[in-house]
């Protein structure tokens, strides 16, 4: 008899983020060694790969099997995923490691991070560690949470040179994630979720995607995985917690199941579209610019406005301006010296950044 049905499932999408990590370190790893030779097939790159990590055979440049962490919490979704990365890695030619990021918010937090340590140990992941992290108040406590925590994992990542790290986002908190976009007004690359690869050369990875919440924790409870439910999950004190025990109950009440799996499927429309405007815009903007490099407005004018704002958001940001502190109010200000020009004064945007309309240029700089 096979394993349950929700095990499966976890293990084949952990599985299939495997072999796509071990493609992309073995593409690598050739051109590193062979340079000549990087035109292979990726099919029979992994073959080469997967062989020469069975025997073993080191390689001077780096591993020859590429290290894969898990980010673990000790809740249902993140412990499935390290159950499911202990089991593959052993077919495959991976090595699994764990971490667990302390944020020091509760009391017994360190409590809690040992805990997950020995849960993942137990499960033969080597290597794990619990980092703890000082939590700012920038962004707001979610925002700030969640940057801290990034920083020590690509901290980690590169302490330990791994490939990948495993996060256990789920359905449901890319459902969440879209609907929180949309509060937000921010356009379609915020409704676009949460990407399946981010981060540096893709470092960070999420197999869940497609699976909903409680797939994972069905997996836990068949395991017999003790997992730890985050009380700042049902504190209404956050708007993402708000949002999964009030908004999305809601909205389904309202429409009917099957919300969460339309706003993932929204998610993934949105980033498709998302991604080709992007390229459009890095095509185009260097159409708009003079032989000074300075943008031209009445260049910019004639673009599609999706496009337009895209180069005005990139042309801000490469003069200085944060981009979690740019938001799209700033970018339609900026837009208006295009589009509405009446002889404004110049814009102050974040970063101390300054934008102006002069003798029929867009100015963008650092004040």
């Amino acid at each position: 008899m096979g394993p349950h049905p929700a095990v499966a499932a976890i293990r084949l999408a952990v599985r299939r983020v495997l072999h796509d990590v071990l493609t992309d370190y073995s593409r690598h790893f050739d051109h590193d060694r062979h340079p000549e030779q990087a035109q292979r097939s990726p099919r029979a790159e992994h073959i080469r790969f997967a062989r020469a990590g069975a025997a073993r055979t080191a390689l001077p440049e780096r591993p020859a099997t590429p290290l894969v962490l898990v980010a673990c919490s000790g809740g249902a979704d993140s412990m499935a995923l390290a159950s499911a990365l202990a089991f593959e890695s052993r077919k495959l030619a991976v090595r699994a490691g764990g971490i667990t990021v302390d944020h020091n918010l509760q009391a017994g937090s360190g409590l809690r991070a040992a805990e997950v340590v020995a849960r993942l140990t137990a499960m033969d992941l080597d290597p794990v560690e619990s980092v703890a992290v000082d939590v700012g108040r920038d962004g707001g406590p979610e925002a700030a949470a969640r940057d801290a925590r990034y920083a020590a994992l690509d901290a980690a990542a590169e302490r330990h040179g791994a490939a990948a790290v495993l996060l256990g986002h789920t359905r449901d908190d890319q459902a969440e994630t879209v609907l929180l976009g949309l509060a937000r007004g921010s356009g379609i690359r915020s409704l676009s979720g949460m990407a399946a690869a981010s981060g540096p050369a893709d470092r960070y990875r999420r197999p869940f995607l497609q699976l909903d919440r409680q797939t994972a924790r069905k997996a836990c409870l068949v395991q017999s995985l003790p997992v730890w439910d985050d009380p700042h999950n049902i504190d209404p004190a956050y708007t993402r917690s708000r949002l999964r025990h009030e908004g999305l109950p809601a909205l389904e009440k309202a429409l009917g199941k099957g919300v969460v799996e339309a706003l993932a499927r929204t998610a993934q429309l949105s980033r498709d579209d998302a991604d080709a405007l992007d390229t459009w815009a890095a095509e185009a903007e260097a159409s708009v610019r003079d032989d000074d490099g300075r943008l031209e407005c009445a260049k910019l004018y004639v673009l599609p406005p999706a496009v337009r704002r895209r180069v005005l958001r990139r042309a801000v940001i490469d003069a200085g301006a944060p981009a979690g502190s740019l938001f799209a109010r700033h970018i339609e200000e900026v837009d208006r010296l295009i589009t509405g020009w009446r002889g404004q004064r110049a814009l102050n945007l974040p970063g101390r950044v300054e934008a102006r309309r002069q003798g029929g240029r867009l100015v963008i700089r650092q004040s």
